[in-house]
């Protein structure tokens, strides 16, 4: 019998695995950010994706703008690209109709915005380490793998493995390497429609994970505005949070032309001064791990 999953993977290129992982793994990316993220030019990453629509490995859908108009194609697995995915990870093929859930899931999902918010931050840094020689996105687990119960454990120094209790529900969580040093992350995506108090409540969770795992992570706060990083600042200020925490937010980053792993965090006690992300692991001293010895 003709198996589809074996007549394409021949078909497929490394960049073409690591998308169709990164959409099993984080539900819907839009076109500009896959090409950002994995591709020289926009037009170079249009024309594949074309491809691998054709050959029914990704979905793709389009929202519609309420000013008019429509947004850039936004892409998620199809079912046969799901089955190469789990194929390639020696798991349980998914069930039948995965891909047509996870389509309906997005398309109609009000938290798609947060999810492509979040999913930008990572491809961000995916796109810089993808043009600067000595950096790379070491790992990036999605919110349902951060909460996955069983998948935590003790830390040693040799790997870098994550601990789960129930108060704390991280949007992301990433290892960032650059100049030879590997920085773990928990990225907090704040849309600015919760009050800050529950950002700041957010970080007694991330205190019980760290005593458990006996570890200390910094915990990022990636806000849509300055004056919103401001006041959340000023919250710190009054009450220090319990764990290394460091702020930034994305309309300085924007004006600024920088990216996540850039000069945009505010961190330590607000004297000001903005680092780069691979700097904030100096706020802790087990921080900072050789890049070969950190595995996520």
């Amino acid at each position: 019998m003709d198996d589809p999953v074996l007549r394409v993977q021949y078909q497929l290129t490394d960049r073409d695995r690591v998308l169709l992982g990164w959409l099993y793994d984080h539900g819907v990316l839009t076109s500009v950010q896959i090409a950002h993220a994995l591709f020289p030019t926009l037009d170079f990453c249009q024309r594949r994706l074309r491809k691998l629509y054709r050959l029914g490995l990704v979905g793709r859908f389009r929202p519609q703008r309420a000013e008019g108009g429509s947004y850039p194609y936004h892409y998620v697995i199809d079912q046969l690209g799901a089955e190469v995915v789990a194929a390639g990870r020696d798991e349980r093929p998914p069930r039948r109709d995965h891909a047509r859930a996870e389509r309906r899931r997005w398309t109609s999902s009000r938290t798609l915005a947060h999810r492509l918010g979040i999913n930008g931050f990572f491809t961000e840094l995916a796109g810089y380490a993808r043009t600067q020689p000595g950096a790379e996105l070491r790992a990036w687990l999605s919110e349902a793998a951060c909460a996955r119960v069983g998948s935590f454990t003790t830390a040693d120094d040799s790997a870098l493995v994550l601990a789960y209790r129930p108060r704390v529900r991280p949007d992301g969580y990433g290892v960032w390497a650059e100049d030879g040093v590997a920085v773990p992350v928990f990225v907090e995506y704040d849309t600015g429609g919760e009050q800050l108090s529950v950002l700041v409540d957010k970080l007694t969770g991330y205190r019980e994970l760290f005593a458990a795992i006996g570890r200390v992570w910094p915990v990022l706060f990636w806000l849509p505005s300055a004056a919103r990083e401001r006041h959340l600042r000023r919250l710190f200020a009054d009450t220090p949070p319990p764990v290394p925490v460091a702020t930034g937010s994305r309309d300085y980053a924007a004006s600024a032309g920088l990216c996540p792993a850039e000069a945009v965090w505010a961190a330590g006690p607000g004297d000001g001064q903005r680092y780069r992300l691979v700097d904030v692991a100096g706020y802790v001293a087990d921080l900072r791990h050789p890049v070969d010895g950190a595995a996520a």
